[in-house]
């Protein structure tokens, strides 16, 4: 997602991520980065197309994963929910936001939308994180 994020900028990359559910966490197995279909604006908005999306159901079925949710970046902004997110959301997913600053990808979150049509922050696990910095750094230094 980071590296996806990075080498989109200065436009907003986007795709979706596959894993499982164990009890209250989503554990993250893999991500798929998809042509980001917007039509302007492509530094401040991502669209998905329903052939991508239907391309993410196949590809969770064929490798026995959840689809989790959708990642995108904001490139030179925070990765807070902005009100395009919001119109675009629907419940049962997870929402990665990845920020880039300068072409280089910084920190991400997560979020979920609630029962009143607001984002909640989830908690991104510590080793993903951690994996993630690493592989930015690496690439980045």
């Amino acid at each position: 997602m980071r590296l996806d994020a990075a080498e989109a900028y200065p436009h907003e990359a986007c795709g979706f991520f596959f894993g499982y559910i164990e009890g209250n966490e989503l554990h993250i197995e893999s991500a798929l980065p998809i042509p980001n279909n917007a039509t302007e604006n492509l530094e401040r908005r991502f669209a998905i197309s329903t052939p991508d999306y239907q391309l993410a159901e196949r590809h969770a079925s064929a490798n026995g994963l959840d689809l989790l949710g959708v990642y995108h970046s904001h490139p030179d902004h925070p990765p807070l929910p902005s009100e395009h997110d919001l119109k675009s959301a629907v419940s049962g997913f997870s929402y990665i936001i990845v920020e880039v600053r300068s072409g280089r990808p910084h920190s991400l979150r997560s979020w979920t939308l609630n029962a009143e049509r607001r984002f909640d922050e989830e908690r991104v696990d510590s080793v993903i994180t951690e994996l993630a910095t690493n592989l930015g750094q690496d690439r980045w230094s």
